[in-house]
């Protein structure tokens, strides 16, 4: 016999499970099939002990959330699905990543509305990580900072060294070993800071060290970002642009080799130097030293044949002045000679017989040549010399 329903003022009163079972008829009965759904993971909620994972998926309009939906992946199909997930994004599932899903639309009576997950695209989740780094790349480049830190100007021997890494990774090890044991015998002085390089925690940790390095700026010639291993699992984080930008505005040179080896990340695109591998970085480090050095070797090399030209020149130059002076007391001798010659010949000009020669006489009294006729009276006997003979004469009146 039919049990009589319960009212309350003349309706009926039904128990939630009625509604709850209903529901799930109606649920059932209108989404028979499994649907492709887009939507965004806000939270994961993956469990490792049980397998399970209940992600939290919305979906947004800006900023505001336009919808939001419980789902479940078991345990079965999650680890199927994420590595999937990881072969062809690189990345496994996480937060703030749009899906293309197929899930199954149930209402249970005592869990509620929920989408059971039984795949997710890989392929949509790259395309929309493709828009957003392309979105990121013309973001960078409307606000002008995009090549700004591959505008500094890299010190002419960066010695002084913030590295960002994890002191026990190998991409660190590497560095360091391949910095420290060049051939060359050049010194470096390196200070790690240690962070998280891979992952959503990435960004924090990586923009949080750059922040301490940047109030100690005036300590380092440039920053380096290495790691190693692991492959590109967890490497979307570079792509992002709150990690791009401040790798872009920072104000020393900043070095990548974070062994992004299949896409080039934004971060790679903005940083100063891109090398693959942290052993890479520590090469191109040490090319600033060799060419230096090789500078240094070419100047070396000009003083010294500037200085042999210099000196072949001077010795020609005494050699000329030896001869020179050699030469110089023949021809001061010469000189001299000639010189003589012309007084000797002035000399005989003046010589008396020459100036008797020309009809000149020389009158003297007593001895004395006179030059002064007031000087003589009546009666001097005087003497006058001719070129040939004397005249003796006397002075009357």
């Amino acid at each position: 016999m039919e049990t009589k329903r319960e009212t309350f003022h003349d309706h009926p009163v039904y128990s939630l499970s009625e509604i709850a079972f209903s529901l799930h008829k109606v649920v059932e009965r209108t989404y028979p099939q499994p649907y492709f759904i887009k939507a965004e993971i806000l939270k994961l909620n993956f469990y490792p002990h049980s397998g399970h994972c209940y992600p939290e998926l919305v979906e947004k309009e800006g900023n505001a959330i336009k919808a939001e939906m419980r789902a479940i992946i078991w345990a079965a199909n999650y680890q199927r699905i994420n590595d999937r997930f990881v072969q062809i994004t690189g990345n496994p599932l996480k937060e703030n990543i749009s899906i293309l899903c197929l899930a199954r639309i149930e209402f249970s009576p005592k869990h509620g509305l929920a989408l059971h997950i039984e795949d997710i695209e890989p392929t949509y989740t790259l395309g929309e990580m493709v828009k957003n780094r392309n979105a990121v790349i013309e973001r960078l480049k409307k606000e002008g900072v995009f090549t700004a830190n591959k505008r500094l100007e890299m010190p002419l021997l960066p010695k002084r060294i913030a590295v960002i890494s994890v002191e026990t990774s190998k991409g660190y090890s590497d560095f360091i070993t391949t910095l420290n044991g060049n051939r060359y015998g050049y010194r470096f002085v390196t200070e790690l800071f240690p962070s998280i390089l891979q992952g959503d925690k990435a960004i924090v940790g990586i923009t949080g060290r750059l922040a301490e390095i940047e109030m100690r700026q005036q300590e380092f010639d440039c920053v380096v970002i290495v790691r190693g291993g692991g492959g590109d699992v967890g490497l979307s984080c570079y792509d992002e642009y709150e990690m791009a930008h401040r790798v872009a505005t920072f104000p020393l040179p900043v070095l990548t080799g974070i062994g992004h080896s299949t896409n080039l990340s934004v971060t790679d695109m903005v940083a100063h130097t891109y090398n693959i591998t942290p052993t890479d970085v520590a090469f191109a480090l040490i090319g600033y030293f060799q060419t230096f050095d090789e500078k240094v070797q070419e100047c070396q090399g000009r003083i010294v044949e500037v200085s042999r030209r210099l000196l072949v020149d001077e010795q020609a130059k005494l050699l000329r002045m030896t001869e020179a002076v050699r030469m110089l007391p023949v021809v001061r001798l010469t000189e001299q000679q000639g010189r003589v010659g012309v007084m000797e010949e002035k000399v005989r000009l003046l010589h008396p017989d020459n100036i008797l020669k020309r009809g000149f006489s020389i009158t003297r009294h007593n001895g004395k040549v006179i030059t002064n006729a007031k000087t003589l009276k009546s009666g001097d006997e005087l003497r006058t010399q001719v070129y040939e003979g004397e005249v003796t004469s006397v002075v009357k009146g």
